[in-house]
């Protein structure tokens, strides 16, 4: 019988959040992971802490927050540098990439995401004794590539590219022949046809936090606020997480 051993990189959003609960359901064994790097909205780390314990993950909050100077040309890094974009229409969203985009922040989670699964896989095989055979390591984000801001690291061109990656680089590809599966099933849809499936799903949206901005509460005018306000909209529902 395969044992999906699963990773899921919780940044305590609408995405990442209802993609917790799908992969909840098809993994054996889900674990969460939260970077601190430093990022100006600092609020979505209690929210990931939150969605996890709701939903009853395991959960590490890791704290890298010196990728914040390395990955400086970024108003989510470099605040005192560069102003936060806002009121930008969707037309305006997909022009260009924007300067909240952080360099290589994605690359970075999921090889952090993924050596922590590696790990995972490896004491399963190697001191529990669990045949290779068995194994389905997942890695799982929450991009989408519809309703987004243009990054280039929300694109399954991207994600492809890594599996390989990933597969080339780790001693589970090589000597185990073990592919690591990045699952991006929220990659394709657009912000509407999530917040429908997180109600389906019965995802703990009031807890969630997508603003760029660092509270108390969302500024309803950066980029991520104003595409979770589009999807909430256009899915025909009051976003819980505005609630007074």
């Amino acid at each position: 019988m395969s044992r999906r051993i699963g990773q899921i990189l919780l940044s305590g959003g609408l995405d990442s959040t209802t993609l917790a609960c799908l992969a909840k359901r098809e993994c054996h064994d889900l674990g969460a992971l939260t970077l601190d790097y430093g990022q100006r909205h600092r609020r979505e780390l209690a929210a990931a802490a939150a969605a996890a314990a709701h939903l009853e993950l395991t959960h590490r909050s890791i704290d890298v927050s010196f990728y914040r100077d390395l990955a400086a040309h970024s108003a989510l890094t470099a605040r005192e540098q560069f102003t936060l974009p806002t009121g930008r229409s969707a037309a305006d969203m997909a022009a260009d990439i924007p300067i909240t985009y952080v360099p290589l922040r994605n690359t970075f989670f999921l090889t952090l995401a993924a050596a922590m699964l590696e790990t995972r896989v490896l004491h399963a095989i190697e001191t529990e004794g669990a045949a290779p055979a068995d194994m389905k390591p997942t890695l799982y984000i929450a991009a989408n590539a519809l309703d987004y801001s243009g990054y280039p690291d929300c694109r399954p061109e991207f994600y492809a590219a890594a599996a390989e990656t990933l597969r080339l680089g780790s001693k589970i590809g090589t000597q185990y022949g073990l592919a690591i599966r990045i699952e991006t099933p929220l990659i394709d849809k657009t912000k509407a046809d999530i917040v429908r499936l997180a109600l389906s799903l019965h995802a703990p949206l009031h807890l969630t936090w997508s603003c760029y901005s660092e509270g108390p509460r969302p500024c309803g005018e950066c980029d991520s606020c104003r595409l979770r306000a589009k999807g909430f909209a256009e899915a025909g529902v009051i976003d819980p997480a505005l609630a007074p």
